[in-house]
């Protein structure tokens, strides 16, 4: 079998968190995030990853309220998997992403790092937590 490659986003209205994970390691790791310019979503950089990285699909966080019911975010990601997936001929996965932002948070203070979060930081690594969740649970051998 052979790796595959995922490129993962968390879509926000100033910025767009982004991850790289793969089936061989299982594991998601931050690549920091880019300005959503004018909900232009960066594409030139968006552009540049996919090229860097040759993903196999992409995965984009969809931001729930907590009674499972939609909002303007969710009505937007869902926008941007659809752009991502016209632009880029790939397969677009959308995952529940609620609380990762708080999870980033909680695993920053954790990690002992006095140093405050910068937001293009949080939002990487809420990108890898939303990747780490589809390796884990859509992903994962059964």
């Amino acid at each position: 079998m052979s790796t595959e490659v995922f490129l993962a986003f968390d879509f926000g209205e100033k910025y767009i968190g982004i991850a790289v994970g793969n089936t061989l390691t299982q594991q998601a790791r931050p690549l920091g995030a880019i300005k959503n310019r004018n909900r232009n979503s960066g594409w030139d950089d968006i552009t540049r990853l996919v090229n860097e990285w040759q993903p196999q699909a992409l995965v984009v966080g969809l931001p729930l309220n907590m009674d499972d019911s939609e909002n303007l975010l969710t009505k937007r990601a869902n926008k941007f998997g659809k752009q991502l997936q016209g632009r880029y001929n790939l397969a677009v996965h959308m995952v529940d992403e609620r609380l990762t932002t708080r999870q980033a948070l909680a695993q920053h203070s954790e990690s002992g790092n006095s140093k405050a979060l910068a937001k293009q930081d949080l939002d990487g690594i809420s990108a890898a937590l939303i990747l780490q969740t589809f390796l884990n649970d859509v992903r994962a051998p059964r």
